[in-house]
């Protein structure tokens, strides 16, 4: 890590969390005898190991914008970096919702619909840029990581202190990523859609 720059070394310590959470919240830990303290906040009953999961994910959520901040602050945009931070994204965000589908916290429907919209979005990207044109992220796109990584988060704190009024601020994000995602998908399918179905150039000639 000496010759990267320090957007790619913080992507890299951003990877290396999201594999911690996803190790930490796989690990059979009853099975080994070990059991995560926990406590009582009004009638809800929180899991130490899901505070400390909420904790390391919101370091890694905010490093993810600090390093794409320093890379176009400093034009230190680089090859790895961008696909080194595809990585990191994918592997925090799809990572943890499918094993919180798999633990029945959220809806399966939001990990399949992120994950066929992430699909469908980079293969866009990709033959775009095979013709030379890169698509930039639409504001729709930029929403939803906002509204999933807040939701997500709030999920890992059990809603607090939202759930002591009974008010769930984190469904309604995770909501609104779901939507948003589908929306910021299509946007990127159209702007792609010259290089999706090219258009005969005999055809468009007459």
């Amino acid at each position: 890590m000496k010759n990267m720059n320090l957007p790619n070394k913080i992507t890299i310590i951003r990877i290396i969390l999201s594999v911690l959470i996803l190790v930490i919240m796989m690990i059979p830990w009853y099975s080994l005898g070990i059991e995560w303290p926990e406590y009582s906040v009004g009638n809800i009953t929180v899991n130490i190991k899901y505070i400390v999961v909420g904790i390391l994910f919101l370091i890694a959520s905010l490093s993810d914008f600090i390093d794409g901040y320093l890379a176009r602050k400093n034009n230190q945009v680089t090859d790895f970096g961008k696909v080194a931070d595809a990585i990191a994204d994918k592997i925090l965000v799809n990572g943890l919702l499918i094993v919180l589908a798999y633990e029945r916290i959220i809806s399966i429907i939001i990990p399949v619909v992120i994950i066929t919209r992430d699909i469908v979005v980079d293969s866009c990207k990709m033959i775009s840029g095979n013709h030379g044109k890169v698509v930039a992220a639409s504001i729709m796109g930029k929403l939803k990581t906002i509204c999933m990584m807040c939701g997500v988060t709030l999920i890992l704190f059990y809603n607090l202190p939202f759930e002591l009024i009974g008010f769930p601020l984190a469904d309604l994000f995770l909501i609104a990523a779901t939507i948003l995602s589908v929306v910021s998908g299509c946007q990127y399918y159209y702007n792609s859609r010259e290089f999706l179905f090219p258009k005969d150039s005999k055809a468009s000639s007459k």
